[in-house]
């Protein structure tokens, strides 16, 4: 599919679910051919003449400033990741091929590592842009256990939240943590992360720390309230996690 074809399908979808008493419109009679709103009632929200609204519809957003952006957002009525989308097909459709082709990160630098490493008592992992979880400490793995024991490598978030049928007993609302993943994979900046229903299920907070070296990098760090049953749940899980790296450091010998 073309960047052309990804904004063409979005803004009409888009203009389709939304009705003219939703966008405050009059309805004169019932013979309306489209469910949603037409073309030209959309360039009026928007403050935009028809053939530039139309213009954008079929893909091209080449050259489209933040206020026209700003502008059909409201009129669409879009969400915030929604919108962060549309100005990131805006970006992406002024921006030079070699920097539409830049891959997502697939490894990280020893020394990211490293810091995570010596994060001890809270989980810790750092994925790329589109969901590859690239790194973990230990609380990091066992918290996404069943994550992380996927075959394909790296373990990709969506991969395992849409496939693997233990996402569905992993998170406490699955219906609403596959509408997270979805944003995060449409506006690609990762601005909601695709694991709040983890957080809502375990009462973890946490904290997105982007790595200004590694562009499309970010580590995430949980942490828990003190003197909550979060925490509490977070030092067991501490305690299992360093028994399993105890038990599997023991040489084969000294397990029979």
């Amino acid at each position: 599919m073309t960047h052309s074809d990804d904004v063409r399908k979005f803004l009409t979808s888009r203009r389709a679910r939304i009705t003219p008493e939703e966008a405050g419109l009059p309805v004169y009679g019932g013979n309306r051919r489209v469910a949603g709103l037409r073309r030209e009632e959309v360039a009026m929200l928007a403050g935009m003449s028809i053939d530039y609204y139309i213009r954008l519809e079929r893909g091209n957003l080449s050259g489209a400033s933040d206020s026209v952006i700003e502008a059909l957002a409201r009129a669409l009525k879009l969400d915030d990741a929604e919108t962060a989308h549309l100005f990131d097909l805006a970006r992406a459709a002024t921006a030079s091929p070699r920097v539409r082709r830049k891959r997502s990160p697939q490894t990280v630098r020893p020394s990211v590592q490293r810091v995570i490493d010596a994060i001890t008592i809270a989980p810790a992992w750092v994925r790329n842009d589109r969901g590859d979880v690239l790194a973990a400490n230990d609380l990091g793995r066992a918290l996404y256990l069943d994550l992380m024991a996927e075959q394909v490598t790296p373990p990709n978030s969506a991969r395992f939240t849409f496939l693997n049928p233990k996402a569905r007993e992993f998170f406490a609302d699955w219906e609403r943590a596959a509408d997270d993943i979805v944003a995060v994979l449409r506006s690609t900046a990762g601005k909601n992360p695709f694991d709040k229903d983890l957080t809502d299920l375990i009462g973890l907070s946490y904290e997105a720390l982007e790595l200004p070296a590694d562009p499309g990098l970010r580590i995430n760090v949980y942490t828990a309230e003190p003197g909550t049953p979060a925490e509490d749940a977070l030092k067991v899980l501490a305690s299992w996690a360093v028994t399993q790296r105890a038990t599997a450091e023991i040489p084969v010998e000294e397990k029979k």
